[in-house]
């Protein structure tokens, strides 16, 4: 399952904070697929066949500190049982731009969609698609800088990193996850 952060509404397109879920939103065109609003699951979602099994796309249409609602029911609908086989997609402030980091587990880095999702299913043990936003010049400019939308040639860097992220998110749905942990940790954009 791979499962996108974002806010929803149209004031936070192409925000940073939204890279995750625009990322699974892209990988579903580009599989062809039409993610659809799933009210009791608080999401949009689609399935896609791969090699490996069906794997289920799916964006929370809750603010970001709320994304954790979406997952127990996605879980459920899903038989998704063994949590490594979650990859949550998601902004990273601790990545330099452009930086992708595929990794299982970990902490939750203050991001708080991480932190409801942990919350909601009870373990910080899934994997995770981290890329890179950069720091803002002061710590206190944190929530500015990832809610800001992306305008300019900020909104093409936006897009090219967007399609970086669909291009690790296409090596963890055909490859053994270490495998493309390999890889997506190697990957430079170019």
């Amino acid at each position: 399952m791979l499962v996108g952060l974002a806010n929803p509404g149209s004031e936070y397109e192409g925000s940073r904070h939204n890279v995750g879920g625009d990322a699974v939103r892209r990988l579903a065109d580009r599989l062809g697929l039409r993610l659809v609003v799933e009210n009791r699951q608080r999401c949009v979602s689609a399935a896609a066949p791969t090699p490996r099994g069906p794997i289920t796309l799916a964006v929370p249409t809750t603010y970001m500190n709320e994304s954790g609602a979406a997952l127990p029911p996605l879980l459920k609908r899903s038989s998704l049982s063994d949590l490594a086989n979650l990859v949550v997609v998601h902004d990273e402030l601790d990545l330099e731009p452009g930086r992708l980091q595929l990794k299982m587990g970990g902490g939750l880095a203050g991001h708080n969609g991480l932190r409801s999702i942990a919350s909601a299913i009870g373990s910080q043990d899934f994997a995770r698609l981290r890329i890179g936003v950069g720091k803002p010049p002061t710590k206190e400019q944190g929530a500015n800088w990832v809610l800001q939308r992306t305008t300019g040639a900020r909104r093409v860097e936006y897009d090219a990193l967007v399609d970086h992220a669909v291009e690790a998110l296409e090596l963890v749905m055909t490859q053994s996850f270490d495998s493309a942990q390999q890889r997506v940790n190697a990957m430079t954009r170019e």
